[in-house]
C-alpha cells in the first residue's frame, strides 16, 4: 500500500513542493481511518520516502529523491506490463562549446555515477547541438536519472541529471546541470565515444535524438 500512498501524495502535488494535509483529509483521499492515514505516512517516513513536519495546521509533506526513485520503479513495471513505449524524438544542430565539458565529465565523481547509473563510460567531452525549442530534464520526468553532487580539492561539481538516449544511433544520453545559466535550447550528449568524430560531425551538422 506505500507505492498507492505515495502515488496519491504525488497527485497533490508533493514531488514538487511541500504539501500541508490533515490526517482527516488524507484519509478521505485514500478511503481509510485518520489512524490508518497516519500510520502510512509514518511508514513512508521510515522508509525515506518521504519528508514531514507536524504542527497544529496539519502535516507538511514532500517526496524526497528516494520516494521519486520508487515511484518511477513503478512506473517503468506498469510500462513492461502494458507493453508502452513512448519514444521522443529531437533534433538539433552541433554547435562549439567552450571547451568545459571535457574537464567537468572526466571527473571521477561523475565518471563513477555515469558507469553506475547510465551503465557505460562517457568518453571526456560532451557533443553540443543547438534547438529550435527549449527541453529540459528535471526530477518530475519518470526516465531521467540525477548524478549527485560532489566535492573534489576543495571544489563543488553540482548535480546534474541525465537521460538515455541514441544520438544518431549511438548509446549515449542527454546531460543537464540541475542549476545553471545556460540556455534550455543548448542540449549537452555524452557517450562512450567522442561523437563529433565518430559521426563525423562539424558545426551546423543536423542530428537526430531519441529517448525512450
Amino acid at each position: 500500500m506505500e507505492v498507492e500512498t505515495l502515488k496519491r501524495l504525488a497527485l497533490l502535488g508533493a514531488m514538487k513542493k511541500d504539501v500541508t494535509l490533515s490526517s482527516s483529509t488524507f484519509a478521505s483521499l485514500i478511503g481509510s481511518s485518520p489512524q490508518t492515514a497516519l500510520e502510512r505516512l509514518s511508514v513512508l517516513e521510515e522508509e525515506g520516502y518521504i519528508e514531514r513536519v507536524v504542527s497544529n495546521e496539519g502535516q507538511r509533506v514532500r517526496i524526497t529523491h528516494e520516494g521519486v526513485l520508487r515511484l518511477k520503479a513503478e512506473y517503468r513495471d506498469y510500462q513492461k506490463i502494458f507493453g508502452e513505449l513512448q519514444v521522443v524524438r529531437i533534433k538539433g544542430k552541433v554547435a562549439s562549446g567552450l571547451g568545459e565539458g571535457q574537464y567537468y565529465i572526466s571527473r571521477e565523481g561523475y565518471m563513477r555515477q555515469f558507469s553506475e547509473k547510465l551503465g557505460f563510460d562517457p568518453s571526456p567531452g560532451t557533443l553540443n547541438l543547438l534547438l529550435d525549442e527549449p527541453f529540459a530534464l528535471s526530477e518530475s520526468d519518470f526516465k531521467s536519472v540525477r548524478i549527485e553532487g560532489f566535492e573534489d580539492e576543495g571544489r563543488t561539481f553540482g548535480a546534474c541529471w541525465c537521460r538515455l538516449a541514441k544520438i544518431d544511433g549511438i548509446k549515449g544520453a542527454i546531460v543537464r546541470p540541475e542549476r545553471t545559466s545556460r540556455t534550455a535550447t543548448l542540449l549537452e550528449l555524452i557517450a562512450p565515444v567522442n561523437l563529433r568524430r565518430s559521426l563525423s560531425l562539424s558545426d551546423g551538422d543536423e542530428v537526430d535524438v531519441i529517448l525512450e
